[in-house]
């Protein structure tokens, strides 16, 4: 698996981007080096990186047609372009193609870093925080509801998913037990609250795995789950097969689908 494809001819600048995230908070990503965009395509389209970071002085990239063919294969991958041009107009049309950034050569650690969690930040929230504010907002007007704890408990989870939640935080949050929450809770619902939690968090970690190109330990943390490791055991555990195997499955078979109407039309033609 890729998360972080470096495209530059020149090998010390490809050394010192990767030198850059591997000495710290981002040393987690798995970053790989192409030295063209031959062999950078395959890459992109067997691993779907989360961000692409290239020279478009690169001799095969012609320019920034390299990002674009990036964009258009898969718009979720970021772009970031990375140039010793200080030219204003490179830089718009970067913008204006939809390119994620823009750094100058050698890269500083700290512009590195802030491009990085930037696009992370995006992206999770979109996929995730939008809908949790909105459900935050409409619990701290609206009380948790006694007459239905169960119902509450589910709503709490679907809020909070993404922290870390007990069975005595929620059996408080209904002033009920936790033996007596435990029980009722198995009777209404049919599963364990544990269990309950665990295939919540692992259905909206199924929904960034398919949409974004985020990497497997940032889902991880932001559904719940305490370490990239506990999460890939349980995931495989519940699904059959680990994230990246999940990921790389669900990869393929949008590409069969979107080539299915391209197959159609050219039998049309013929």
């Amino acid at each position: 698996m890729c998360d972080v494809l470096i495209v530059d001819e020149d090998l010390a600048a490809r050394q010192h981007v990767r030198g850059l995230l591997s000495s710290g908070e981002y040393q987690y990503l798995r970053v790989t080096e192409a030295d063209s965009t031959a062999r950078a395509l395959p890459i992109v389209r067997q691993h779907h990186p989360f961000l692409v970071l290239y020279d478009p002085a690169v001799s095969d990239a012609n320019g920034l047609d390299f990002g674009r063919k990036i964009k258009e294969h898969d718009p979720l991958i970021h772009v970031v372009i990375h140039s010793q041009l200080k030219m204003f107009e490179l830089v718009c049309q970067a913008i204006n193609h939809g390119f994620d950034g823009y750094l100058l050569k050698p890269a500083i650690r700290e512009d590195l870093y802030h491009i990085f969690g930037r696009l992370i930040q995006n992206d999770l929230r979109h996929s995730l925080h939008q809908g949790a504010k909105r459900a935050l907002v409409a619990r701290q007007e609206s009380p948790a509801d006694l007459g239905n704890p169960i119902e509450s408990a589910i709503a709490y989870i679907e809020e909070h998913f993404h922290e870390p939640i007990s069975l005595q935080e929620v059996a408080e949050r209904v002033y009920l037990s936790p033996s007596y929450f435990s029980r009722l809770f198995k009777s209404e619902v049919g599963t364990t609250f544990i269990d309950y939690l665990t295939q919540y968090r692992i259905q909206k970690s199924k929904m960034l795995l398919r949409v974004t190109s985020l990497p497997i330990e940032i889902i991880a943390n932001n559904t719940g789950f305490s370490n990239s490791s506990y999460f890939s055991t349980t995931f495989k555990r519940i699904v059959g097969r680990t994230p990246s195997e999940y990921r790389a499955m669900m990869s393929a078979l949008k590409e069969r689908s979107d080539a299915e109407p391209a197959q159609e039309n050219k039998t049309e033609r013929e």
